[in-house]
């Protein structure tokens, strides 16, 4: 079986006419087959304009934790429409939603709600600047924290660009991007406990912000006492410590990461699965420190900020996000991940087959599983890149980053579907 995605490349060339690339993403460009054009979502499936009915690893980048018709979901939306769409002042579904991600978020004293990562990563520094009086924020090579010129470095530069491993350099991530942004900016590798120290004891650093497991490149955990080092690190030097669990939020466990690991940081950022695909953000945190935002003349704002229909989907998701929905919709994750790794090695394909339960990596080429992001440049991406497309000719849909997202629509059946899949691109790229 070869599918056709003909009608889809049409359309995109249309589109084009109107809007640039006829994307309104970069990260929707490049990808192996063109860009795809859907008409619905159903389940674990996405349906295309050629009639294909793909199982969808790309779950809205990671967003779709309940799949793509939760009728929990829907209903709620539909009914909260029926009410108004926006006020341009508070509602009591907002209020609901906030209680919840403080009852369930180990760092959530306050809270403030956005539309995007972006958008309120941007609010989490300006918080650490504020509370600190200090300038630098701190990154680490690979972490993605939003497309915005002042933190868009090294997010997947090249080895020839990046400098020592021992002392990386900014990275432009865009042409157009003003180095003066960087000035308050600076990047080391990740999972380095004595490196981070070393930065910090500096004393010029407001915040560090990272995932708390690396998973926007690769599904790498943290090292043993890794989060519990740079939490103390932290507060022994004065900086504020940031986890960005946009992509982990609701992915590693019902408290998300910190709640996994056990290390509560000073401020948190979660977006994607926190709405099941609605534009819903939210900043978290100390109270002391979100209260600035009403005391401490830090100012924070948006139109769109706790949209009512997208409190309602927050609201219900989280519903959702059930003991059960984590128990079963882990053991097919890992069992996905594990049946991957064993027809890969039964094909003589070197792969590491890392990560979690509901997000997992790929990466061919690889002796031992990544540790930082500098391990993963030793990876065979156009390798990868071929295994995508040779999956999509059999109706599955993965992201040639290599990261696999699994949701609670993905039963067994289509794990088995998936898997049969895998057995028949594997020898294709051998």
């Amino acid at each position: 079986m070869s599918l056709s995605f003909d009608r889809s490349a049409q359309l995109i060339a249309q589109g084009a006419s109107h809007i640039a690339g006829g994307v309104n993403s970069n990260f929707r460009i490049g990808m192996a087959g063109g860009p795809l054009v859907f008409q619905r979502g159903e389940g674990a499936y996405l349906i295309d304009v050629d009639g294909n009915r793909l199982i969808d690893y790309y779950c809205g980048m990671g967003a779709m934790v309940l799949g793509h018709s939760p009728k929990g979901v829907q209903e709620a939306v539909k009914a909260q429409v029926d009410k108004g769409i926006l006020y341009a002042g508070q509602s009591e579904i907002e209020f609901e939603a906030a209680k919840i991600l403080c009852e369930r978020i180990p760092s959530a004293e306050r809270i403030r709600f956005g539309s995007s990562g972006s958008e309120v990563a941007q609010a989490a520094f300006r918080l650490a600047r504020a509370a600190t009086g200090k300038r630098i924020i701190l990154k680490f090579e690979g972490h993605y924290h939003g497309w915005f010129d002042n933190i868009l470095w090294s997010t997947a530069p090249a080895e020839n660009a990046a400098g020592p491993q021992d002392a990386p350099v900014l990275v432009a991530g865009s042409k157009g991007q003003d180095p003066a942004d960087a000035a308050g900016l600076d990047v080391i590798g990740w999972n380095d406990l004595a490196k981070l120290e070393a930065r910090l004891a500096r004393g010029d650093i407001a915040g560090v912000i990272m995932e708390p497991a690396m998973c926007n490149q690769g599904a790498i955990p943290p090292g043993p006492g890794y989060l519990e080092g740079a939490q103390a690190a932290c507060r022994k030097h004065g900086a504020i410590l940031i986890f960005d669990e946009v992509i982990t939020g609701f992915r590693l466990g019902r408290n998300s990461a910190q709640g996994r690991f056990g290390v509560t940081p000073d401020l948190s950022i979660f977006a994607k699965a926190i709405a099941n695909g609605f534009p819903v953000a939210a900043l978290v945190g100390r109270a002391d420190l979100l209260d600035l935002f009403v005391t401490g003349g830090v100012l924070h704002g948006g139109t769109f900020n706790a949209q009512p229909v997208t409190m309602a989907a927050m609201v219900a998701t989280q519903k959702g996000l059930t003991a059960e929905h984590y128990e079963q919709s882990s053991k097919r994750g890992i069992r996905l991940r594990d049946g991957i790794a064993a027809i890969l090695k039964e094909n003589g394909i070197k792969a590491q087959v890392t990560g979690f339960e509901l997000v997992f990596h790929v990466g061919f080429g690889l002796d031992a599983p990544a540790k930082s992001y500098r391990d993963l440049l030793k990876s065979d991406k156009s390798m990868y890149v071929k295994f995508a497309h040779a999956l999509l000719k059999r109706g599955v849909r993965v992201l040639e980053r290599g990261a696999w997202f699994v949701s609670s629509e993905h039963d067994d059946a289509v794990i088995d579907a998936t898997l049969e899949a895998v057995r028949g691109a594997a020898p294709e790229i051998r």
